[in-house]
């Protein structure tokens, strides 16, 4: 069995694309020396090659880069009860059977409906089973690098993101900067009809209805099949966290 892993996550980077900040700063070999030195209790001209490990500073929300949302995130009470942070979600939920759907037809800013998620499954013949970790293609991520990323893009809405859940996936991403339409799109929407059902509509099932998504995918045209592949996108265990950064990755056995 041949087996390749084909990587669904952006850099985490500080980029025009995100209003997200990354602060992040390289520390020189030569940095660590006199720590070093001090935990060893030598001096830091015996230290061998006469340098020392390495390291980096990284200052960053947990919403920067690939990443995935807790219910937490989506608002502080779920089912009635307080809303699990991502420290808290069963690992289990995040690695399983991946189905990626291609909304790259719908438009800059349009919502995903449960017609256009019952319409890419039947093209690819295929039925969601529980567990299913369904990515959304948008074909954002290649707008990645550039200030378009924030802004382009369809988004998922309440009615297809509740039909997910009812089909029993508790975890879903997208390749896009938000789960939700992009926020213009939303503004423009609200300004004419001030309707604030709209407002972050996809995100807030999560006060009703408890699952994870994950944005910022990337690559999701490089997976050859859209099933029969595997979804590995365990969180980093963030202690309270609403979110957590995660390499996610597809897994093709041959």
């Amino acid at each position: 069995m041949q087996i390749s892993i084909i990587d669904l996550s952006i850099p985490t980077e500080s980029s025009v694309s995100d209003p997200f900040p990354v602060e992040l700063i390289h520390e020189p070999h030569s940095q660590s020396k006199p720590l070093i030195a001090m935990l060893l209790g030598c001096e830091e001209s015996e230290l061998p090659e006469n340098i020392s490990p390495a390291d980096d500073l990284v200052k960053l929300k947990a919403h920067a880069g690939t990443h995935v949302d807790a219910p937490w995130h989506y608002s502080p009470v779920c089912q009635g009860k307080k809303s699990r942070t991502i420290d808290e979600m069963p690992l289990e939920w995040f690695y399983g059977n991946g189905v990626v759907l291609d909304m790259r037809h719908k438009p800059d800013g349009s919502g995903v409906s449960v017609d256009d998620l019952q319409k890419a499954l039947n093209k690819i013949n295929y039925t969601l089973k529980p567990g299913d970790i369904v990515l959304i293609q948008t074909g954002t991520d290649k707008y990645w690098g550039q200030k378009e990323y924030f802004v382009k893009g369809c988004g998922m809405t309440r009615p297809s993101t509740l039909w997910l859940i009812e089909q029993g996936i508790r975890v879903m991403g997208i390749d896009a900067w938000g789960w939700d339409r992009p926020g213009w799109a939303t503004r423009e929407e609200f300004q004419k009809s001030h309707d604030t059902d709209i407002i972050l509509e996809a995100h807030r099932v999560g006060i009703e209805r408890e699952y994870c998504h994950i944005e910022k995918l990337a690559n999701l045209d490089k997976i050859p099949r859209p099933y029969h592949f595997k979804v590995s996108c365990f969180p980093v265990k963030l202690a309270g966290g609403s979110a957590g950064w995660c390499r996610a990755v597809a897994i093709i056995e041959e």
